[in-house]
């Protein structure tokens, strides 16, 4: 029984909005944790930690990758301890970062999904938001899948949210 759906996808994607869909559709609680709710509960004193470039680049720093590992072994408690968590991130490293959520999960049923958005749709999300650097969106739309090995992928450029929660709720066993 899957216990875990990773939603990969670059910034403005529509993630979090696919995410509050799932919660609505699939019949159990589900949790949904985003690497946004991490990055907002980092203090910003963190040494070698997150920047945010003014051209929509991220850098992350040895800082933030101690933090991370932490919250990541955490959230995979919280599914051992019985939870069902949707997790919502932007794999900035590709492969690399799903390999990190892979041994974080180790030995839990998950699903891996891409959530794929067209550059050019991204970018008019991020300027609607208001709260992105821009350039952040367009600049994730692709690199964040590079190497990445999903379950499913949802194109969120074309369909709606609730119909893409529905694809991957169909897929939750």
């Amino acid at each position: 029984m899957t216990t875990v759906i990773v939603l990969n996808g670059g910034s403005s994607s529509g993630k979090s909005g696919i995410a509050r869909c799932l919660q609505a559709v699939l019949p159990d609680p589900w949790l949904t944790l985003g690497v946004d709710t991490l990055i907002d509960a980092m203090p910003s004193t963190v040494d070698d930690g997150i920047d945010f470039a003014a051209d929509g680049g991220v850098n992350v720093g040895s800082g933030f990758r101690r933090i991370e590992n932490a919250w990541m072994a955490g959230v995979a408690a919280m599914v051992r301890a019985g939870a069902r968590v949707i997790i919502d991130d932007a794999f900035l490293g590709g492969a690399a970062s799903q390999r990190r959520w892979r041994d974080a999960l180790n030995g839990l049923d998950v699903l891996w999904v891409g959530v794929r958005c067209d550059g050019v749709v991204a970018a008019g999300r991020e300027m609607a938001r208001g709260d992105r650097v821009t350039g952040m969106a367009e600049a994730q739309a692709e690199i964040v899948h590079r190497g990445v090995v999903y379950d499913l992928e949802v194109d969120s450029g074309v369909k709606e949210a609730l119909v893409c929660a529905r694809e991957i709720a169909a897929r939750v066993g």
